[in-house]
């Protein structure tokens, strides 16, 4: 999709210039000040222990913000809309933000009312994922709105268990899960355009392999086998089953002929 003329600044133009901009510079920021408060130089005001407070805002902090700027980038490609700008771009935004200062001063605000303000954010960009991919009608699109699903599930199980019992653990295996599953859906519809576009003009017999079977087994898969690790964490088996699902999701990158690209 072309881009829209503008003479403004450009920033909330498309989703990928804020909140990418913003993951860089947030997770720069919270692993320095996670890394002085291991070294007793700062004592962070959270409620949950330091390093559970660095594990998700790595999470649910980073990984969410990256997440929802490659679907509000792809999703006009998706569904042949116009892209989302300024209004609904802000307001992510600042929910994003208000979220990652509620959970670094949680101690101040409270945690029920820091786990408040931070589920606000997901769950404000699944609505608007889902009502937008609502006008793609393709079976994928309700997969990627799923996964966001998870991920706020994950992320209100993290709260609930630092509230309840002063760690998480279900709620970080939630988390991991859900962006993995992510990668994996998004990955594989941006991955294999990317390589398509380039490849169709200079070399058009060596073109990536559309989606087919391989793609839906190899997902599904990956989904079985997260949901039994998350159960199950330290189970042998399960341990085989994950690496099993890695060979599969190798096998599915070398037919995007990444390396001709």
């Amino acid at each position: 999709m072309p881009p829209v003329p503008r003479s403004k600044p450009s920033l909330f133009s498309y989703g990928f210039r804020p909140f990418l901009l913003g993951a860089v510079l947030f997770a720069g920021l919270t692993i320095l000040m996670w890394l002085l408060a291991y070294f007793g130089e700062l004592t962070l005001p959270a409620a949950c222990p330091p390093l559970d407070w660095l594990v998700h805002e790595m999470i649910y902090g980073y990984g969410a913000v990256v997440a929802a700027g490659l679907l509000l980038t792809a999703i006009p490609n998706w569904t042949g809309r116009l892209p989302r700008q300024r209004g609904m771009l802000l307001e992510l935004v600042a929910l994003w933000s208000a979220g990652r200062l509620a959970m670094a001063f949680s101690l101040v605000f409270g945690a029920i009312s820091a786990a408040a303000v931070d589920l606000a954010f997901l769950a404000l960009l699944i609505v608007f994922v889902a009502r937008e991919l609502g006008h793609s009608g393709q079976s994928h699109s309700r997969k990627v709105a799923g996964a966001l699903t998870i991920l706020w599930l994950g992320d209100l199980v993290f709260h609930v268990e630092a509230i309840w019992q002063g760690y998480a653990d279900y709620g970080v295996r939630i988390g991991l899960a859900a962006v993995i599953l992510l990668i994996t859906l998004i990955g594989g519809r941006i991955i294999p355009s990317l390589t398509r576009n380039w490849l169709a003009r200079l070399n058009p017999r060596a073109l990536a392999a559309p989606a087919d079977r391989w793609d839906v087994a190899t997902t599904i898969l990956a989904a079985v086998a997260l949901a039994a690790w998350i159960a199950a964490p330290n189970a042998a088996p399960i341990g085989w089953a994950l690496l099993a699902v890695g060979l599969a999701q190798a096998a599915r990158l070398t037919r995007w002929r990444g390396w001709r690209a």
